[in-house]
């Protein structure tokens, strides 16, 4: 919806005041911006960004499209780009030289459809920002978006998007991103409190969390802004090139306005012949480049002057890119152990004093410091518990001779001593399940550790027990709330049913809630324990589905979790997956 035409706002980066009051007031929901923080009275220059037009539906916007070899999906995308309306004037299709057929697909589409603009590279440039920036260099659009191939844009994105960056003069809008699961259909937002509301950042270090999210692909971007600046991706075979982008777009201090509205959808095929580059995480040239690309965000944060989105960044890698990675360490072998611990040990002696300060128990801080202090990998199980969401640490529970908490007796340096202030809602607290499966039900052993003096400081009462499946995000028919029995050597146990009858098809995940004497709980889940009769399939009777197979396992991340293949075709399809996982 554009401004009444009796009032337009001159977008010199400011909103005049009586216009700040109209967007917190008179607009309709999808327009009301909050203004964040006081704006400077001297704000930088920048150019100004065009004035709204009457026609809310006139073309504005181009979408580049970038592919290779991906026939199976790549129509798919364009149509969602020019689904959006009459409000996308050109849909930018470049082929990175793909020997699939796409490029064929693509021209057939576009004699049928004249906003589509297909570009052929000769060459492949073994990455995704060299195909962007040949499709930004043909956009002839005010604004430009991009898209991936294998991705969709839901319907509605651009006008939410262009409706927010013409509202507010903002040179970025940016929405909810949310991750789609393939096949299965789960859906898991990318860097949901960032846009739980509109908001309207007059500069980005009003908030530094906008450093986590480093996509580019769920933002509308002024083209005058892009390339007055200079913006563009890192050319070739450069992954994890949004990081390097993003990186650019904050360092030139774009005025940015946030919606809550879905804009993007990021399909995850974990199965898929060809894995995306943020998925293939087998060899160690995926770490080095990953911390490459976190090392350039952070020297083009730092080299532009923007001192607290640099530090920003350094800490969201500590929470994000090393936990990710120390929770799939040991799945690896040992040479890819030493050369990735070695790796970041190089990178992370670049961090300064206070780059640790902040937080010094959160979990990526706890784990860096560990890395730093030991020349050779050690406590593989331990640091991928801690790595979890949420955090559990393991014992055990080291103290040096005058009773400061630390990782381990060899390992003094590293002090835990923050955690005996740490609020109990936010202590890595670890419980350990054991599930036995039997005839008609199984039985759930649960058992919390002390934590220093903490927990039972807290005064645990009870553990509230819930199975969650992974596809859906439904919960099985209700919350099982166990009390908690303490013992003398610091564990607090509890036993509770687990009912066949209660589960349907799926992976299902195991969530646990402390409560505390007072009200206070912590969120948790629980270290699988295996040992003999552990972690086995096997089936079950059910009186819904006559027979169940089961499968306990622990995750990733060490958790606890359940497979359920209910009735006799259920337990017939996981026989017939295995035999032809074990004849191809």
């Amino acid at each position: 919806m554009p401004l009444p035409a009796s009032e337009p706002v001159a977008c010199s980066g400011r909103l005049p005041e009586r216009a700040q009051s109209r967007f917190t007031s008179d607009y309709p929901s999808f327009l009301r911006f909050r203004i964040v923080a006081p704006m400077s009275p001297h704000p930088p220059h920048r150019p100004h960004a065009p004035r709204a037009p009457h026609d809310t539906h006139a073309p504005q916007v181009g979408i580049v499209v970038i592919g290779y070899n991906d026939a199976a999906h790549v129509t798919t995308a364009v149509r969602s780009a020019l689904a959006q309306g009459p409000v996308v004037r050109e849909v930018v299709a470049v082929d990175d030289c793909s020997t699939d057929g796409s490029a064929e697909l693509l021209t057939r589409l576009a004699a049928t459809e004249p906003r589509v603009k297909v570009v052929r590279r000769r060459v492949n440039s073994g990455g995704c920002g060299s195909p962007r920036n040949t499709g930004l260099d043909r956009v002839t659009s005010p604004y430009v978006m991009f898209l991936d191939s294998d991705d969709v844009l839901p319907p509605g994105a651009v006008d939410a998007l262009l409706a927010a960056a013409r509202g507010a003069c903002a040179d970025v809008a940016s929405g909810l991103c949310v991750r789609r699961e393939l096949p299965e259909g789960r859906e898991v937002p990318w860097q949901a409190p960032l846009y739980a509301a509109h908001a309207v950042l007059e500069r980005p270090a009003q908030r530094p969390r906008l450093v986590h999210d480093t996509l580019c692909v769920n933002k509308l971007y002024r083209t005058d802004f892009l390339r007055g600046h200079g913006i563009r991706f890192p050319e070739g075979r450069f992954l994890y090139e949004d990081f390097v982008f993003t990186a650019r777009v904050l360092a030139a201090g774009p005025r940015l306005a946030l919606v809550p509205d879905r804009v993007y959808v990021w399909h995850v095929r974990r199965f898929a012949d060809r894995l995306s580059i943020s998925l293939d995480r087998a060899g160690i040239t995926n770490w080095q480049a990953r911390t490459e690309a976190s090392r350039l965000a952070y020297d083009i944060l730092l080299g532009a002057g923007q001192k607290e989105l640099a530090r920003a960044a350094r800490a969201k890698f500590l929470d994000h890119e090393l936990r990710l990675y120390a929770r799939e360490l040991g799945l690896h072998d040992p040479p890819y152990q030493r050369a990735w611990w070695a790796h970041t040990r190089a990178y992370l002696a670049e961090y300064d004093a206070s780059d640790w300060a902040h937080n010094p128990t959160a979990p990526g801080r706890l784990i860096g410091r560990v890395v730093l202090s030991s020349p050779e990998p050690r406590d593989l199980p331990r640091l991928r518990d801690l790595a979890s969401r949420p955090a559990r640490l393991l014992p055990p529970y080291t103290h040096t001779p005058d009773g400061t908490p630390i990782w381990s007796a060899d390992l003094p340096e590293v002090t835990l001593e923050p955690l005996l202030t740490r609020p109990v809602r936010l202590l890595p607290l670890a419980v350990d399940a054991e599930l036995r499966p039997r005839a008609r039900a199984a039985l759930l052993r649960l058992r919390l550790h002390e934590l220093y003096g903490r927990v039972a400081h807290a005064g645990p009462e009870a553990l509230e027990v819930e199975w969650r499946c992974r596809e859906t995000g439904r919960a099985t028919v209700r919350r099982t709330t166990v009390t908690l029995t303490p013992s003398a050597d610091g564990i607090w146990s509890a036993e509770t049913a687990v009912q066949w009858t209660a589960f349907e098809a799926g992976t299902w995940e195991l969530r646990l809630r402390v409560r505390f004497r007072g009200g206070a709980h912590r969120e948790v889940t629980a270290h699988a324990l295996s040992g003999a009769g552990l972690l086995r399939r096997r089936a079950v009777v059910s009186t819904r589905h006559a027979v169940v197979l089961v499968q306990p396992y622990a995750t990733h991340s060490g958790a606890l979790a359940l497979r359920v293949a209910p009735g006799l075709r259920g337990v017939m399809s996981v026989v017939h997956g295995r035999l032809r996982r074990l004849l191809h």
